[in-house]
């Protein structure tokens, strides 16, 4: 597993109500994921990506794509795979990134804006 590898695994968050009540209870964190990806190589990517996040587990599903109908012609969405990160108690990928506090002084900012009004 050399770096070039991981940074292709984690593809991006999954942003649904399942996945904001697992991250605010039980601290899981859902990630769209390569589907030849393992979950060697998934715990690898998220503790590098995000430094000082310890994982504890990942479970793994793959997700089918959806048959749809355009008009006449019938197309298939394509097939993904997703992973639920568990991170050790207390943490969060949020609280990490580098980026993290500059957003919240936007939304401070634009919150404050919205009061006014």
């Amino acid at each position: 597993m050399n770096n070039a590898r991981l940074y292709q695994v984690l593809k991006g968050p999954v942003f649904s109500e399942k996945a904001q009540l697992l991250g605010d209870s039980l601290g899981v964190q859902v990630f769209k994921v390569d589907t030849t990806a393992t979950k060697r190589e998934i715990k690898a990517a998220v503790e590098l990506m995000f430094e000082g996040v310890e994982v504890v587990k990942v479970n793994t599903l793959k997700v089918k794509g959806k048959t749809k109908r355009f008009g006449r012609t019938i197309g298939r969405r394509n097939d993904w795979k997703k992973a639920y990160v568990t991170l050790k108690a207390g943490q969060d990928v949020v609280n990490q990134q580098s980026g993290a506090d500059a957003g919240e002084e936007q939304v401070s900012a634009s919150t404050e804006a919205a009061d006014n009004e």
